[in-house]
């Protein structure tokens, strides 16, 4: 079923593309808005999803949310021409790769489809904001700093997601570039750059993978959700937990124990707020209250007032490292 309705999007969307594009008007009041996370099984989309709902419920509109069970381009462009078929006048994207869906996105602007990215950046031309959950410098800063605080000096890895994630990419790079640069950090040794590609097995084999690789092996920087409980679960069953430490990006609840412990750190945010306020901005450039312009303002409920910046980037606010003492902020 899934399948022809995908097939009947595409067909639809090929059919206007074929005449004049459409423009993209400025509407009255609340529209509806898909969301299309990378994959449908992460819990951290679904936990940003329920903060959509939330401002849903304050400001009124309509959000639905699809999602492929592979993390790829391919199967995002396929749930991109859905969305439309389905009379979104915006969608929400994390993208999984930020070249691949340009094409598809920009298809869906010239039907008069509104496109801004949340969580995972696509090129700045294939959408016009862009939700960032935390200042992406700040948090490849703080993922290398925690690294450096729990091992001092010697080798250490980092097990991505897939290597076309734009975001994981840009922290990537920058931490090269800091231990570059930093003297503090010339103790410090990447050996390698591995890749859990959004799978729990993956990420544990990979895991155990480097620590066979790399028998001097003092640490992993985890910069995804699924992957970072993954590798805490094999490094315990493999009896390396706290030999290895682990920091990175995930929901501090799924590694609470090893937080606790001191084998683990966190650098997390708020994840509802990041769908609420993906929500809010949604409905504002829809209704014409934003274009994306640098400088303009919009209210997003609760959480106040957000400048847009270059390249029409929001940031959601500060993150934090998670640790011993303040894991009780996070409740997620």
């Amino acid at each position: 079923m899934l399948k022809r309705v995908l097939y009947a999007g595409a067909c639809s969307l090929a059919l206007t593309l074929a005449g004049t594009a459409l423009a993209q008007e400025c509407h009255s009041g609340p529209v509806k808005v898909g969301f299309l996370p990378k994959l449908d099984t992460d819990p951290y989309f679904q936990v940003a999803g329920k903060g959509a709902d939330d401002a849903v419920s304050e400001i009124g509109g309509e959000r639905i949310q699809f999602a492929p069970s592979q993390a790829t381009a391919e199967a995002q462009i396929e749930f991109i021409n859905n969305l439309v078929s389905q009379g979104v006048q915006v969608i929400a994207i994390s993208g999984n790769d930020a070249n691949a869906v340009a094409p598809a996105l920009k298809r869906a602007m010239a039907n008069g489809v509104r496109v801004i990215s949340y969580d995972s950046d696509v090129v700045s031309d294939a959408r016009t904001l862009f939700i960032n959950q935390a200042k992406g410098t700040s948090l490849a800063a703080m993922m290398l700093k925690s690294m450096s605080d729990m091992i001092g000096e010697g080798e250490f890895a980092i097990l991505s997601s897939t290597p076309t994630a734009t975001n994981q990419n840009a922290w990537i790079a920058q931490m090269k570039d800091e231990m570059a640069s930093n003297p503090d950090y010339a103790g410090l040794n990447l050996v390698q750059v591995a890749y859990g590609e959004e799978s729990e097995q993956i990420n544990q084999q990979q895991t155990i993978a480097l620590a066979q690789a790399y028998p001097d092996l003092k640490g992993i920087i985890v910069p995804a959700g699924i992957g970072l409980p993954a590798a805490a679960r094999a490094l315990e069953e493999a009896g390396l937990t706290g030999k290895i430490k682990l920091t990175g990006l995930a929901p501090a609840t799924l590694i609470k124990k090893y937080i606790q412990e001191g084998s683990a750190q966190d650098i997390w945010w708020n994840v509802t707020d990041l769908g609420y306020l993906t929500y809010y901005a949604a409905q504002a450039l829809a209704q014409c209250n934003i274009t994306g312009a640098v400088g303009e303002t919009f209210e997003a409920g609760r959480l106040g007032t957000y400048t847009i910046a270059e390249k029409g980037e929001v940031i959601l606010g500060e993150a934090k490292i998670v640790t011993p003492e303040n894991l009780d902020e996070f409740k997620f």
